[in-house]
């Protein structure tokens, strides 16, 4: 009996370890404001995005929520340092069409894997984005458009990103 709770407890202190060693957070997530736009954005949209990292390290779960936000066009996880813009990595939503009104819950659910990368993630592994977000680089936005005219004309028409949450 002492052998087998010696060896269970080996191998469960080889998981804590290993863990350890690999550096991987499991879970991150971001409270996205149009403050953290860059260039900032005057709106009353808010979003929150949660990520959970697979045992296996190789999907990362995701939930998207907005609230208070109109003609949300598409959300991606980007590849940038706070106060910068960068290229998208991968699609949380979307892209629909623009003008499809008032957006409050759940925007988006899903799993990402490696084959969802695009850009400069494209060929990388989620170990690679999971040491992004865990470096500060790499953060969501959701995009909005009314459809209407010129763009950038208030909430609901910020094709280039309307709210933003880096990713902790």
């Amino acid at each position: 009996m002492r052998t087998r709770l010696v060896g269970f407890l080996f191998v469960v202190g080889m998981a804590v370890v290993g863990t350890a060693v690999a550096g991987l957070n499991a879970n991150w997530s971001t409270h996205a404001t149009g403050s953290l736009e860059v260039p900032p954005r005057d709106t009353s949209a808010q979003g929150q995005a949660i990520f959970h990292l697979s045992n296996d390290a190789s999907q990362l779960e995701y939930k998207l929520i907005a609230s208070n936000i109109e003609n949300v066009v598409a959300s991606h996880i980007h590849v940038g340092v706070a106060g910068v813009n960068g290229p998208i990595g991968v699609f949380l939503y979307g892209t629909v069409a623009p003008g499809a009104g008032r957006t409050d819950g759940v925007l988006a659910e899903g799993t990402i894997t490696a084959a969802d990368f695009i850009g400069p993630l494209a060929g990388m592994s989620v170990a690679d984005l999971v040491r992004l977000m865990d470096s500060g680089g790499a953060y969501v936005n959701v995009h909005t458009n009314d459809g209407v005219g010129a763009t950038n004309t208030g909430p609901g028409d910020f094709p280039g990103g309307e709210i933003r949450g880096d990713i902790k």
